[in-house]
């Protein structure tokens, strides 16, 4: 099964809140593919990437380092499209 990975970071003002958790999660479903989304900086955690509650629980405030992974037969467009949407700031900026 394929499998990509690339790390990221947070960039809007207000982090990873319920609006951009949404965003991630409506874009993440859109996949076949298992995401998980790994947060390091001061509270390192792990979340599904398909679950808006363990996204908003990973608490990534502005700055905060993300690793998006994906497994499955879409893993490498899915892991591209989830860290363009993360870099754009969720279009919040």
């Amino acid at each position: 099964m394929a499998t990509a990975s690339r790390d990221t970071v947070v960039r809007n003002r207000l982090g990873l809140h319920a609006r951009p958790a949404m965003q991630f999660v409506d874009l993440a479903t859109r996949f076949r593919s298992n995401i998980r989304v790994v947060s390091g900086g001061q509270r390192p955690g792990e979340a599904d990437g398909k679950s808006v509650m363990q996204m908003i629980v990973l608490a990534a405030v502005e700055g905060t380092p993300l690793t998006i992974r994906a497994e499955g037969e879409d893993a490498d467009r899915a892991v591209q499209e989830l860290a363009e949407l993360v870099e754009s700031g969720f279009g919040e900026d």
